[in-house]
């Protein structure tokens, strides 16, 4: 106490290092306890005593001792240095999807994805119904332009131009759609 009272009176550096000495391993100690590295530790325990020069006229002996008001000081100074530096701690990027949020949809995307829906079904009911069986075989069945050929008897050039007219004919028709294509 009496050092601290010869910092806030005549602003006593051989007090303040005296202090330093004394507190500052503690402080450090202190730090490293709750995780902090030690570079990171003196440091901050380097701004706790810089704070304790510039703001020695706010202890109050009364109120508490010195101790106690300089461990709440390097504990306030941590807490700023973790909101400060903690929020931006680089992360490998195959962490990244595992800490990463679930993407949310915009509002709007179900609405999109129903109106869609709908003009592809509107789209679907205006081709033939070849058109319709030929499209069936390929998306549905999941056939082969060739399989498709040997199941209908159809030449495979005749096949090909089957399911690209009516494809181009609904693209043409679902253009102006969001989430057609999603």
């Amino acid at each position: 106490m009496k050092l601290m009272q010869r910092v806030q009176v005549s602003g006593d550096r051989e007090a303040l290092d005296m202090l330093a000495r004394h507190y500052a391993p503690r402080l450090k100690s202190w730090l490293m306890v709750r995780g902090e590295q030690a570079h990171t530790a003196e440091d901050i325990a380097q701004d706790v005593f810089i704070a304790v020069w510039t703001k020695a006229k706010l202890f109050e002996p009364s109120k508490g001792n010195f101790s106690t008001w300089v461990y709440r000081m390097t504990r306030n100074k941590w807490i700023d240095h973790r909101r400060k530096y903690d929020r931006m701690q680089p992360v490998a990027p195959e962490d990244m999807s595992t800490i990463a949020d679930e993407p949310i949809a915009a509002a709007d995307v179900a609405f999109d994805q129903a109106e869609a829906r709908r003009a592809v079904q509107t789209e679907l009911a205006t081709l033939s119904t070849e058109q319709k069986q030929i499209l069936h075989l390929a998306f549905f069945e999941g056939l082969s332009h060739r399989q498709i050929s040997e199941r209908t008897g159809l030449a495979l050039g005749t096949v090909k131009s089957r399911i690209r007219a009516p494809l181009k004919k609904m693209q043409a028709g679902l253009k102006n759609y969001r989430g057609v294509d999603q």
